[in-house]
């Protein structure tokens, strides 16, 4: 399973987990999409804006995970020009 199938299955079981009521068409309106792009999001489609993603994350209250995204951890091999 790729990364973004992963993160798309995730996707859905928290949606599932937070709003049992909703289906897809309702929470696709709470994070503003139609409910095909909701649909592919959940696949792990790579042309789905990240934005979409970051919607949806901050409706189910995970917006958190974003901040470590793309966050490089600092190695002692790392050449900073500080000794």
């Amino acid at each position: 399973m790729s990364n973004l199938a992963a993160v798309g299955r995730r996707l859905r079981e928290a949606r599932r987990r937070r709003f049992p009521g909703d289906d897809m068409q309702a929470f696709a309106l709470r994070i503003g999409v139609a409910r095909s792009t909701l649909q592919k999001m959940e696949q792990g489609d790579p042309g789905v804006a990240l934005g979409r993603y970051y919607a949806a994350a901050e409706v189910l209250g995970l917006a958190s995970g974003f901040d470590a995204l793309f966050v490089m951890e600092a190695s002692l091999f790392d050449d900073d020009g500080t000794l």
